[in-house]
């Protein structure tokens, strides 16, 4: 059963009978369409999915378009979406939790427009963590909500004993790239 998170939620990762092994961080999005002399055009807006890694507070590794998989592989990308076009996640992060390295506390999720639109134009965004291993949404974060901000620092996920647990951060920020946005990640690490 999924849990829809509002902004500073944070959830336990457990799940009854097991273990959680492999999550997918999958954001989504629509471009609202364009408003022009001859009425409304489709627009493409680039979204970017990225995940910063953290070890004792400092980044430790980070996982984007243009590096598909962490150090040693226990984060991937998997590939860029150019447009939003399509149902469904438009960009996924996967992580096996198991593998994640030790020195590693917490993991950051951002979503960045590349092509520098603000979240006025975009709609229906969400980040979602499933759960890999038997494909069950877990928890949703509902991230549209208009604003002059370009990009927003989505979620973490950060170790507690020995599980996991999730904390929606909702933050607006400025910057096309994750680089643009280390400062403000850095602040939830």
């Amino acid at each position: 059963m999924s849990v829809s998170l509002v902004k500073g939620q944070r959830i336990s990762l457990e799940k009854p009978g097991g273990t959680l092994t492999r999550v997918r961080m999958g954001l989504g999005w629509d471009a609202l369409p364009k408003k022009g002399l001859f009425g409304k055009r489709e627009q493409d807006i680039d979204l970017d999915a990225s995940c910063a890694l953290f070890a004792d507070g400092q980044v430790a590794d980070v996982v984007y378009f243009g590096k598909l998989a962490s150090d040693g592989g226990a984060v991937r990308h998997t590939g860029d979406n150019l447009t939003g076009a399509g149902d469904g996640d438009d960009e996924s992060v996967i992580v096996d939790l198991g593998a994640v390295p030790a020195n590693v506390g917490s993991l950051v999720f951002v979503v960045s427009s590349f092509s520098g639109q603000s979240f006025d134009q975009v709609n229906n965004a969400y980040c979602r963590l499933v759960d890999e291993t038997s494909g069950a949404e877990l928890a949703r974060f509902g991230l549209t909500g208009g604003g002059p901000h370009t990009a927003l620092v989505m979620a973490r996920l950060y170790r507690h004993g020995t599980g996991w647990k999730m904390n929606a951060i909702g933050e607006p920020g400025q910057g096309q790239t994750l680089r643009d946005l280390l400062p403000a990640i850095a602040a939830h690490a």
